[in-house]
């Protein structure tokens, strides 16, 4: 059994590759979690996490990560991805991932609604948000990425 995380960051990054996989390895880069193993999961952030923006994670580590992303191969397309963590007091909080063909405000907007629309489901009230995007205007092959990363 894996412990529950107790500190994450929210991040992201776009590039060009070469081709599809080292376009999204070269996001990842510049999002500062290349070097890690990302283990995807859903979107509960556990109680009393701690946000930690300059979290350091040893290189190869077995890392939970929400994260959405988007690769595209049409020169000149613009495409975005974001993250939103929401947080409601004195109890877990929720975070939602959006990629898609568009601005990051517009991706941005889209994780705003998705956050309160989560809230409202769950009957609770939605304190406060931390947002991170990414968009890219594609050359040959791009990709744009947004990531919360959780740890121990």
């Amino acid at each position: 059994m894996l412990p529950t995380p107790k500190k994450f960051f929210v991040t992201a990054g776009s590039a060009e590759g070469k081709n599809h996989l080292n376009a999204f390895d070269n996001a990842l880069l510049i999002g500062r979690i290349g070097n890690l193993n990302l283990m995807r999961v859903s979107s509960i952030l556990p109680p009393g996490v701690q946000y930690c923006p300059n979290l350091d994670i040893p290189p190869g580590s077995l890392v939970p990560t929400a994260y959405g992303y988007i690769i595209s191969d049409v020169p000149g397309e613009l495409i975005s991805a974001a993250v939103g963590v929401g947080f409601s007091k004195d109890t877990y909080g929720v975070i939602m991932e959006f990629s898609g063909k568009c601005s990051k405000e517009e991706a941005e907007k889209k994780i705003i609604s998705m956050l309160e629309e989560a809230f409202r489901t769950r009957g609770m009230k939605l304190e406060g948000t931390r947002l991170a995007s990414a968009e890219h205007r594609v050359e040959a092959i791009g990709c744009a990425l947004a990531a919360v990363p959780l740890w121990y």
